[in-house]
């Protein structure tokens, strides 16, 4: 039985010459033999299309705008920022979106010229999206038990990483890869609604898999993808300000799927994460168009490796918490009926520790309403980086400002947790306050009281079973601050199972200067 049908479309150097005859700009590409697969056959093939055809022919339409904006960006160079801005997305939004193309699109005939730019990363795009397309057929398959479910995600992971070529890791990738390279950001500050569309289309992609997770019948599940589309359209109501403010990642916009398949989540994220970055190298006046192919191919290389820029599943998962869904778009189930307020201004960079994944600050923009938890800041990766980037002169990154009275009691927190996590009761000691107060269990505790009595149970606990913390809230008021989250925590401790929900209060203070814990209140119960 042939088990997958595979096309190949081979680019070779003559049309990339022939080309560079009508358009000298044109970077030569090499010769390459990337090609094209197809679906690894399945009974589940095209369910997602039979049973949700208006949600599968927005995935179509999203191609049409990643390709338009491709070509547009090579192109055009010098076209005015309205070209993007005003005619492309307003043919997008007020047209292919709304009459959605009813089958997918040959990408090659709407982004000729990109396409012989960077045949490989073009078909990279493509392979990632074929995966997305098979996994929302398995989800949609009424007929498959959560266990097949599982074993045929595992099929299809293995089929799409079977082509290391084009597979995107499944090791999840800083954000400095993104957001910390020369070129970076030019696409979001010359094109904000653009962008923020292209993240839209991003969130719906993470988002649809949501309610094919916790749908519990048929028709929940049919009337839960018809509401989080129609919230991607709610979204386009008051640009750019409904739109995210930040690229949406998988632990945040779609927890239950990322949480059982946590590999495909990963991809999907470094997936979204590299079409920014292409967006950025075709914006930014400063790498050549002699370069642009290169600094493609260099990005598209560390995104496929497992070695640049990586960070651990669980710091990925808290770099995604501490971004904020509030900033995402939100939730793609469960959702209120207005946008959520985001916390940052448009675009801004949360520079992230790669160890914790936690943040304190900010490359670019700021908090809002000092509402935003930060953690930990990023190092600086500039000097790293500066010469493997081809020979070109780029701007430096901008400088970090003072992080925010929120990204400090953020910090103060997370670090809080970390000592606990890593046994470390002197440093968890001093950055309680002289005169603080813990409620936990029916007790209130002093500063004496909790070092000789629940600190370490708490210790113990906290490095025996890890908690899932939900995006943390911090609100300032003067030199007082709450901090408020709820987690869940699963395990094994003392050799009894735990499955629980918390919630947290944390009260800090500053003082000369410095931030201090004064108040603790946790809460728990059985699930």
């Amino acid at each position: 039985m042939i088990t997958s049908i595979i096309s190949r479309r081979v680019v070779l150097a003559a049309s990339a010459f022939l080309f560079a005859l009508s358009a000298p700009e044109t970077a030569r590409a090499q010769w390459s033999t990337t090609y094209e697969q197809f679906y690894l056959q399945a009974s589940h093939n095209w369910t997602f299309r039979t049973h949700y055809q208006h949600a599968d022919r927005m995935f179509n339409a999203f191609d049409f705008g990643h390709a338009i904006l491709y070509e547009t960006l090579w192109r055009f160079p010098d076209a005015p920022a309205a070209e993007l801005e005003v005619r492309r997305y307003d043919q997008l939004t007020k047209h292919v979106l709304i009459k959605p193309p009813r089958i997918p699109l040959e990408e090659g005939a709407i982004e000729p010229m990109y396409a012989r730019l960077a045949p490989e990363a073009k078909v990279m795009f493509e392979w990632a999206h074929l995966l997305h397309r098979q996994l929302y057929d398995v989800l949609a398959d009424e007929r498959l038990s959560w266990a097949q479910r599982d074993t045929e995600v595992a099929r299809l992971i293995r089929y799409y990483r079977s082509r290391p070529d084009l597979a995107f890791s499944s090791k999840p990738k800083t954000m400095a890869l993104m957001q910390e390279q020369p070129f970076s950001l030019a696409f979001r500050k010359r094109y904000p609604k653009f962008n923020g569309l292209i993240w839209g289309y991003h969130w719906l992609q993470m988002g649809l898999y949501e309610p094919l997770m916790v749908g519990n019948t048929p028709t929940e599940r049919q009337a839960m993808v018809r509401a989080t589309v129609a919230r991607f359209f709610q979204m386009l109501d008051d640009v750019p300000r409904s739109l995210p403010h930040q690229m949406p990642m998988t632990v945040a916009v779609a927890p239950k799927f990322a949480e059982r398949y946590p590999e495909a989540a990963i991809i999907f994220d470094n997936l979204h994460s590299m079409h920014d970055v292409v967006s950025d190298i075709l914006t930014n006046a400063s790498v050549p168009r002699n370069r642009k192919r290169a600094e493609i191919m260099l990005a598209a290389r560390r995104y496929r490796d497992d070695t640049t820029e990586v960070m651990s599943v669980p710091a990925w998962r808290v770099m995604s918490e501490h971004m904020g869904i509030e900033n995402m778009g939100g939730p793609a189930v469960g959702f209120l009926p207005t946008l959520p307020t985001p916390s940052v201004s448009y675009g801004a960079v949360m520079r992230h520790d790669a160890q914790s994944g936690a943040m304190i600050g900010f490359g670019y923009g700021n908090a809002v309403t000092d509402a935003h938890a930060g953690h930990h800041m990023a190092p600086d990766r500039s000097a790293k980086t500066a010469d493997e980037h081809a020979g070109h002169a780029m701007p430096a990154a901008p400088s970090d400002p003072a992080p925010s009275d929120a990204a400090q009691v953020a910090t103060l927190v997370g670090d809080f947790h970390a000592a606990l996590e890593r046994g470390d009761s002197t440093k968890a000691l001093a950055l309680l306050a002289a005169d603080v107060m813990i409620l936990e269990s029916g007790s209130m505790e002093t500063l004496a009281d909790y070092r000789a009595h629940h600190l370490p149970a708490d210790i113990a606990f906290a490095r025996a079973v890890k908690a899932k913390r939900a995006p943390r809230t911090v609100t300032v008021s003067g030199d007082v601050a709450y901090s408020t989250a709820t987690s869940a925590t699963v395990g094994t401790y003392k050799d009894k199972p735990v499955d629980a929900l918390g919630a947290e209060l944390i009260v800090a203070r500053k003082v000369n200067g410095s931030w201090k814990i004064a108040a603790i209140h946790w809460s728990s119960r059985k699930r």
